[in-house]
């Protein structure tokens, strides 16, 4: 079986699971006997190049295939040292209804990949480490106390943090640069794999784009097992907030457009009270 290709029928069946280690030390001797040619890691961390332009991946059609559920209980996350050990880090981090977000996303993105899009090839491990880590820079601390775009500095955090949980270089290289151009949606030039779905899926989540990606009935699922809590008001607040403290932050090149769009996300309006 190839663990590197997302298979929209058994979603169980590319899931990447790794001998539990009982020290860092072990992860490390798992991970130096695992060590994959660099071809093999554009597959595994999701480097594959793909295009901007919406127009040369399909982005520009309603679905590629009509959407079915996917449910949460479908998908099982990798059970890995490496992703407990980001997941008890960004519930730290994270306020809870930024948290949920990451779920949402990780999640969402999984039926695009699987429905829309089965080629590309990428881990569900580093799929779910990017999700985690995408918004870690949005957190209040970082926020007023650096002056980066809350995406650049949340990519360094994210790569740093990973390498300290002994994430393979290449996994965590690319996690950081899904995360630094997760909000740069040019339509020139090519861009990863993870960053490409990256954006798809907080897109769909944050402002309801791309809405025949996914089904009904996986939103309502999604949304019941990680509520929004308000989210379109408490993220359309966040991006503000950042130009205010930040006039030169990135988020700026989306002009008022991101904000409004956020806050009017029609799609998930109907679920945006659920707590």
């Amino acid at each position: 079986r190839d663990h590197r290709k997302p298979k929209p029928t058994n979603p169980d069946t590319y899931i990447l699971r790794l001998p539990q280690p009982d020290s860092s030390e072990s992860l490390c001797k798992i991970q130096s006997t695992m060590s994959l040619s660099r071809s093999e890691q554009i597959a595994e961390y999701g480097w594959t190049s793909l295009p901007c332009d919406p127009a040369k991946w399909g982005g520009n059609k309603k679905y590629n295939k009509e959407p079915v559920p996917q449910l949460c209980s479908s998908i099982s996350l990798p059970d890995t040292a490496l992703v407990k050990a980001a997941m008890e880090h960004v519930k730290q981090e994270l306020p809870e209804h930024t948290f949920n977000h990451s779920m949402r996303v990780f999640y969402y993105g999984m039926a695009i990949a699987t429905q829309q899009f089965p080629s590309w090839e990428f881990s569900p491990e580093t799929w779910l480490l990017t999700c985690l880590f995408h918004d870690i820079g949005t957190v209040d601390k970082h926020t007023h106390g650096t002056l980066m775009s809350f995406e650049f500095y949340g990519g360094y955090l994210a790569m740093d943090q990973l390498k300290q949980f002994n994430s393979p270089a290449g996994q965590a290289e690319s996690v950081a640069e899904a995360i630094i151009r997760h909000q740069d949606p040019v339509e020139t030039g090519t861009i990863t794999t993870v960053g490409l779905l990256i954006q798809l899926a907080t897109q769909f989540d944050n402002m309801g784009y791309r809405a025949g990606y996914v089904h009904e009935d996986t939103i309502k699922d999604v949304v019941k097992n990680y509520p929004r809590r308000n989210w379109s008001g408490c993220f359309s607040k966040k991006i503000r907030e950042e130009v205010e403290v930040k006039p030169w932050c990135h988020t700026t090149a989306s002009t008022e457009k991101f904000p409004h769009d956020v806050e009017h996300n029609e799609l998930m309006s109907p679920y945006d009270d659920s707590y």
